[in-house]
């Protein structure tokens, strides 16, 4: 039974491909009578399905050595493209948190979508969406790993422009795409280089040449960024960050899994990629830069927006960019632990917003308020989500971030700062929210908010359950730290032990720091809110996330603009120009041989012996 599990793992991204396809009658619109909802069951079944052969397949791998499965594609002279599978219990557990997200996310947009009328279109792309998901946590070879995130990407842009006949949400849909289109090209050049230079691209094989490759410092260093380029698209981090601000415009259940293991999804292959990335210290430099920007700043921007899916989604920025920071620091289990963490809290928090927006017909949190009685089973999720997202006992991301500071002699000193800055903007962000959500007087788009239908409540109370146990099941995972003897057997100094010592209280005190402040303000009214700060063009500053989409305009955008002008215009005139004088040279001496062509022989023979005649005087006159 063991070996058919394994030897029958490659079908599992095939559930949601298949579902997909078999979705498109529906989708098409080819079938009418029987609605739109069978489509629907058809994906939930093939989602349910790949859970429970997932399942089985974890229990199967764990605690076994990881088993590649090859299957070859192509083969050349110095050419060999095969299809590599790692089945480990890292792996599977991946895929199967993509499952169940997604199983969790189908079943609430059965309520979430109930009425609209293109619900078959959207669960066939949220089949597409997940077979190419499971089939990067399951792929071990990047050239494969890389076709799989070129679907994501298509996923993406038709999953943010599901709602096509809004202008706005088509212009997210095309940022969306053409941001990720970057940071895909610059990937597909690292991916080229790494075969031209490895002979291989399957991620083990990977790993063991890194161990003895000798590159020059200047080529290991392009070979890295390229490489990490990808990833930065797909993570939202700086500066390829503002895709998924605007990819907000899409349904709720698509942004469930965006901001949980979509994102996920770049930092995975990220984190695959370390020890090649490792090979220059100077990528490893960009890395902690682009976390450390993308973490402090979006979690600044976070707290300034008013439209409640924005203030999440900068969120999910600033935390990829602690996953950033943690590959960076060559850790790569924080970096994992960090991904678990995070997109199970993150999924109940868009299944409580998901909630709050269908009651509530508005996004915008100026207009909500006093839902805490109204709604009890979406407030208890969002206070969940919220105590799970930060630094606070005893949820997970506690027990994750605590397992990173255990080793805090090992890393830079600053990295504590971070952690801490990080965990307090995010809890006063969380507070913020709730504030003006949950807390306070009605408003007139509160006053008749009942609790969402059992689709909607069955996986978002499911997520709160799961939620309140994944310390449990770090645990049974041996993956969380002995209280007791929380230095293990290195030695270190004094100072250093103080620190350590004083890490674990100073995150909890950040996190009741940042929600005594966003209490203050937000639940007891100590001053205005929204809060105004005293500077006007700080508060704008934050509010239109520091003005990068301005600055873009003034650069990269003229640039571009500026150069396909100049080459319209060369095109135009000169390119056509000189086609154009061809032509008309052409119609001329067309229109005035028409007047010498008189149908007779002889004009015919006198002109050919005419011109053999000048062609022969041509070549004697050259010798």
């Amino acid at each position: 039974m063991s070996q058919f599990l394994i030897q029958t793992s490659w079908c599992i991204p095939f559930y949601g491909l298949i579902g997909a396809i078999l979705t498109l009658p529906w989708a098409m619109g080819l079938v009418r009578r029987t609605g739109p909802r069978p489509a629907a069951y058809i994906n939930l079944l093939m989602t349910v399905l790949a859970f429970i052969h997932g399942t089985l397949l974890f229990r199967t791998t764990w605690n076994h050595l990881p088993i590649n499965l090859t299957y070859n594609w192509l083969s050349a002279p110095d050419l060999n493209i095969s299809f590599v599978l790692e089945i480990s219990s890292v792996s599977v557990g991946a895929m199967e948190l993509v499952a169940g997200l997604s199983l969790a996310a189908q079943l609430y947009a059965l309520g979430y979508m109930e009425k609209d009328w293109a619900i078959a279109r959207f669960y066939a792309l949220l089949g597409f969406f997940e077979a190419a998901i499971t089939g990067i946590a399951l792929s071990d070879s990047l050239f494969l790993t890389y076709g799989l995130l070129e679907m994501l990407t298509l996923s993406t842009y038709l999953l943010v422009g599901f709602w096509y006949a809004q202008p706005l949400v088509v212009t997210a849909a095309r940022d969306a795409f053409l941001t990720k289109r970057v940071g895909d090209v610059l990937l597909l050049m690292g991916v080229v280089a790494l075969s031209a230079l490895s002979g291989s691209l399957t991620f083990s094989d990977l790993e063991f040449w890194a161990e003895t490759a000798q590159l020059q410092p200047l080529t290991a260093t392009l070979l890295g960024l390229a490489l990490i380029a990808g990833p930065v698209g797909k993570c939202a981090q700086f500066p390829l960050h503002l895709w998924l601000d605007e990819a907000m415009e899409g349904p709720n259940p698509a942004s469930i899994l965006r901001n949980s293991i979509v994102v996920s999804a770049g930092a995975y292959v990220l984190i695959k990629l370390q020890p090649v990335l490792a090979l220059s210290p100077i990528t490893d430099g960009v890395l902690i830069a682009l976390g450390t920007a993308t973490a402090i700043g979006a979690s600044l921007v976070a707290i300034a927006q008013i439209d409640i899916k924005r203030a999440f989604s900068h969120t999910t920025s600033a935390y990829l960019g602690l996953v950033f920071i943690a590959v960076g620091l060559q850790q790569v289990d924080v970096a994992l632990l960090l991904l678990l963490t995070h997109a199970l809290a993150k999924a109940l928090l868009f299944m409580s917003v998901g909630s709050i927006i269908l009651t509530t017909s508005t996004q915008d949190m100026t207009e909500m308020g006093g839902l805490w009685s109204r709604m009890p089973a979406t407030t208890t999720a969002f206070l969940v989500g919220a105590n799970s997202m930060v630094g606070l006992l005893p949820f997970g991301m506690f027990w994750t971030v605590r397992r990173w500071v255990d080793g805090f002699w090992q890393v830079p000193g600053w990295l504590i700062l971070i952690l801490l800055l990080v965990n307090g903007l995010t809890a006063l962000n969380l507070t913020r929210v709730f504030g003006l959500v949950f807390a306070g007087k009605p408003q007139p788009k509160t006053r008749r908010t009942p609790e969402v239908p059992w689709p909607m409540a069955l996986p978002m109370v499911s997520m709160i359950v799961i939620n309140l146990f994944v310390p449990l099941m770090l645990q049974q995972w041996q993956l969380l730290l002995s209280w007791s003897s929380p230095f293990g057997e290195t030695s270190i100094s004094n100072l250093n032990q103080l620190i350590h010592q004083a890490a674990v209280p100073l995150l909890l005190i950040s996190g009741l720091i940042g929600a005594g402040i966003g209490g203050a303000i937000y639940l007891y009214g100590a001053t205005e809110k929204p809060v105004r700060l005293p500077w006007k063009s700080v508060q704008e500053l934050l509010a239109y996330d520091f003005y990068i989409d301005r600055l873009y305009g003034f650069t990269v955008v003229f640039l571009v603009s500026r150069i396909s002008a100049i080459s319209a215009w060369i095109d135009r005139y000169i390119i056509d120009g000189i086609v154009n004088i061809f032509g008309l040279a052409t119609l001329g001496s067309g229109e005035g041989l028409k007047y010498s062509a008189s149908g007779q022989s002889q004009f015919y023979v006198l002109t050919i012996t005419l011109g053999v005649g000048f062609l022969v005087i041509l070549m004697l006159w050259q010798f």
